[in-house]
């Protein structure tokens, strides 16, 4: 069964993290943060079916 509330987290703080550096200016970071928070939320899900 996949974990919804920890998918919300890791996404959440992803975009927290992501808004910082945009607030940097900093949009490479951003976008990496954005990325990887995608990446693991595709593979947890994967692994649940």
């Amino acid at each position: 069964m996949t974990d919804y509330q920890k998918l919300y987290h890791l996404l959440f703080n992803a975009v927290t993290d992501a808004l910082e550096a945009l607030g940097k200016l900093d949009v490479a970071a951003a976008t990496r943060l954005l990325e990887d928070a995608q990446t693991q939320a595709e593979d947890h899900i994967l692994e649940e079916l």
